[in-house]
């Protein structure tokens, strides 16, 4: 399936039901014109809170406040009419006890009328992924490299690498499945783990830097697309939109400097 015929948007259980079907597809998304795009295409858009990354400048995504993720989530919905939006719960919104993440999560949907929300973390997260699946609130679960532990992980790092690994990542996948969540993204999973994890649950894997095994597949927007300086391993280029987008601004810089640009089609002419 390229390109969807839009009539209304895809829900939790839908992208739960795909499981062991054809692989489902997704990016992130941070604005409402890249959601347009996007929407044609994917079966479910990330509000990532990789934002403050990629749109923001910050070194990770700790910093990221959960107002801007709302405001970003109300972008995207705007944009997207098809897929299932989720937005990402971001550091220090969820983590202290369910019924702070109750309260976060109610109002991100409230406010951007998303259809989910994702936060990482196996088995810590399992009986607060429970609370909310219980009141109303579709969970995406997402372990393995879990960006906002990076200062307990020691940086960015690949994990199962070692078969001493493997249990207590088995043990995570496990956890949020039982937990309700209706899916988990396994990001940075050495390929076998990410394989074996995906034939044990009944929920869909989404997988980055995983396996090709995985239910579905998920890429920050703007790497895929050329647009990041530094890319991960796994991520595969696309596109060459920041060589674009940096060519068309030289020319424009070029023609403002020897006055090319505005030519008279650009400009208003007198009316009599």
């Amino acid at each position: 399936m390229s390109q969807h015929v839009a009539t209304r948007r895809l829900t939790a259980p839908e992208i739960t039901a795909r499981k062991g079907r054809e692989p489902i597809v997704s990016l992130t998304s941070y604005h409402a014109h890249t959601a347009a795009i996007a929407d044609k295409y994917v079966d479910f858009l990330l509000v990532g809170d990789s934002l403050g990354m990629v749109m923001h400048g910050f070194e990770s995504t700790l910093p990221v406040p959960l107002e801007l993720m709302i405001l970003h989530g109300r972008a995207v919905m705007r944009g997207a009419k098809h897929a299932l939006v989720v937005v990402d719960m971001p550091f220090g919104s969820y983590e202290e006890s369910p019924q702070q993440a109750f309260r976060n999560a109610a109002l991100v949907m409230k406010e951007t009328q998303c259809g989910a929300i994702k936060l990482e973390g196996g088995k810590r997260m399992a009986e607060t992924i429970r609370f909310l699946t219980e009141r109303g609130i579709p969970v995406m679960a997402h372990i393995g490299l879990t960006p906002q532990s990076i200062n307990i992980l020691g940086g960015f790092k690949t994990q199962g690498r070692t078969r001493e690994q493997w249990a207590i990542i088995e043990e995570d996948a496990q956890a949020v499945t039982e937990a309700g969540a209706f899916a988990v993204v396994l990001e940075a999973i050495a390929e076998p783990l990410a394989a074996k994890i995906t034939k044990s649950i009944p929920i869909p894997t989404i997988g980055i830097g995983a396996s090709p095994a995985c239910d579905g597949q998920i890429l920050v927007m703007e790497d895929m697309l050329g647009l990041s300086p530094r890319v991960p391993k796994f991520v595969k280029e696309f596109g060459k939109v920041g060589a674009a987008i940096e060519g068309a601004i030289r020319m424009y810089a070029e023609d403002v400097r020897s006055r090319a640009f505005p030519g008279p089609e650009n400009t208003y002419e007198m009316k009599d």
